[in-house]
């Protein structure tokens, strides 16, 4: 699998994030959804990633700089990730995971942190983030307490 820069105006991304939302959509209270839409990841501060095998996409993955936690000059968070459904469970997310935290330190970032969902829809992904090393945190940035959430952070 590569791994490049995405381009938000590809066919296949503009469908696996649309699925993405949807699916954050269906599963999540409308209040607790924090799924970022197209438009929202093409900012400056994001940086979206998208990973193919020949034609085929397989993975996306962004990262977006956020305002730093005390006592730290850099902090970013991972945003989008979405395996496609045909490979979810062949390391593909994780594979994507490792672009991203390896991103963030080329970077400089300090730390990532990352907001998924608390409820059993959500464990295969925060089993994954557990694996590379994020623990559970307090909410960071703008996020408040939720039920529905899970928040995890690494220090880099």
């Amino acid at each position: 699998m590569r791994i490049i820069p995405g381009d938000l105006d590809h066919p296949a991304i503009i469908d696996l994030l649309q699925y993405h939302l949807d699916t954050n959509i269906a599963v999540t209270p409308p209040e607790s959804v924090h799924a970022l839409d197209l438009e929202a990841l093409k900012v400056p501060e994001v940086a979206f990633f998208a990973g193919w095998e020949d034609d085929d996409l397989l993975v996306i993955g962004a990262v977006k700089e956020i305002d730093p936690m005390p006592g730290e000059t850099s902090h970013g968070e991972v945003k989008s990730m979405r395996t496609v459904e045909a490979k979810r469970g062949n390391g593909i997310g994780a594979q994507m995971l490792d672009h991203l935290i390896d991103h963030a330190q080329t970077k400089g970032l300090q730390r990532l942190s990352l907001e998924t969902g608390s409820f059993d829809y959500f464990e295969p992904a925060r089993k994954l983030y557990e694996k590379r090393g994020f623990t559970y945190c307090e909410p960071f940035g703008d996020y408040g307490l939720d039920p529905n959430s899970a928040f995890m952070t690494k220090a880099l």
